[in-house]
């Protein structure tokens, strides 16, 4: 099971006020006119508020968000969902959580590299300002240390997937428990390691975390074979790996031919629902209340292809699960881009995040 974070807490006389306004303020939201006074007092969406950019090595950054809502904590190594908008289009993308779990202040990080090409990592690297509002999605991942903490543990990761790696070696070392650790991490050189000089500093601090260092502008890249070399005993240990998709798949299928699979820990995001690529046939899209049109293709959710078509629709989440973005389906079919089950009872609440058209459609929005 995926472990989530809670949406923004709202106080029993709060939620009572947002009801009544609803009414009063139908067919538009109390946040519609609440985002018009002050948009952060809109608690349709989590959002949060840059308040440190820290750059790193290797083109990355930390950036330090402070939630504009009491944050419900999360598990080192898991990701949260961040937007942001990029010329006047939101975007989504998943970052590891690289704050501890129970900061004082409850603030939330993230530590970005930058991808040539990429439309947030080059943002958050070197454009992002302190002050800046971002949208927060919900606390994902099951790529988590178990409790109790293992007596050993084998580490291999590459690039930025040395975040989520952070995030439980430094949760290891604060349970005192990096006593018997193997840590194999790649990057092109020294300087270019993410997080270099604070894991050197753990391996000093901590005689029984090994860190090995492989530099692949000077020597060849990771591979199974050389798990041998620097850890002998890693068929025993429990593995996390964190790091490109080809070396998730070696390793994988070494791990698999050796006959230890049971060992092995991999981080995944979740893919992203309803931008396209999917299944099922799409259509086209009536929007009563706006009176606006879209065309879906396969795999588009009926929220994005009207974002695309220039309309401005309720959301939240954006996963299908905090129930803002919904409208009631007057006629045609609608898949649900996360089951495949296809709906037609005229009449039902349809979410909009989750669900595609299956042919032409009408719904309340």
């Amino acid at each position: 099971m995926v472990e989530r974070g809670a949406p923004p807490a709202l106080s029993g006389v709060r939620r009572w006020v947002r009801r009544v306004g609803r009414v009063m303020t139908s067919p538009l939201l109390p946040d519609d006119y609440f985002a018009l006074v002050r948009p952060r007092w809109a608690a349709r969406e989590a959002t949060g508020t840059v308040v440190r950019v820290k750059p790193q090595r290797g083109d990355a950054a930390t950036v330090v968000i402070q939630p504009d809502f009491p944050w419900a904590g999360h598990t080192p190594g898991q990701y949260l969902r961040i937007g942001l908008e990029v010329d006047g289009i939101r975007h989504w993308r998943a970052y590891t959580i690289t704050s501890d779990p129970d900061h004082p202040g409850g603030v939330v990080s993230i530590t970005v590299k930058r991808t040539e090409g990429g439309r947030m990592s080059p943002v958050f690297t070197s454009r992002v300002q302190p002050g800046a509002q971002v949208f927060l999605g919900e606390v994902e991942g099951e790529f988590t240390l178990p409790s109790p903490a293992p007596d050993k543990a084998l580490f291999l990761s590459a690039g930025s997937g040395i975040t989520p790696v952070m995030a439980m070696l430094r949760e290891l070392e604060r349970r005192a428990a990096l006593h018997d650790v193997v840590h194999v991490h790649s990057a092109r050189t020294a300087d270019d390691m993410i997080f270099g000089t604070m894991l050197r500093g753990m391996a000093e601090r901590n005689p029984g975390y090994s860190l090995v260092e492989v530099h692949t502008a000077e020597q060849p890249r990771f591979h199974p074979d050389d798990l041998d070399r620097h850890c002998p005993d890693w068929r025993g240990r429990p593995t996390f790996l964190s790091g490109p998709r080809e070396m998730i798949d070696a390793v994988s299928e070494r791990f698999d031919a050796e006959g230890v699979t049971a060992n092995l820990h991999v981080e995944r995001f979740q893919p992203v629902i309803g931008v396209g690529g999917g299944d099922g046939q799409g259509g086209h899209v009536r929007f009563r209340v706006t009176e606006g049109e879209a065309d879906c293709d396969s795999g588009v959710s009926i929220l994005v292809g009207g974002e695309r078509a220039g309309l401005t629709l309720p959301h939240g989440c954006r996963m299908g699960i905090c129930h803002s973005c919904v409208g009631r389906l007057r006629d045609g079919a609608v898949r649900d881009l996360r089951t495949g089950a296809v709906e037609t009872a005229s009449g039902q609440m349809v979410r909009t995040c989750v669900n595609a058209p299956e042919g032409d459609i009408e719904i309340d929005l």
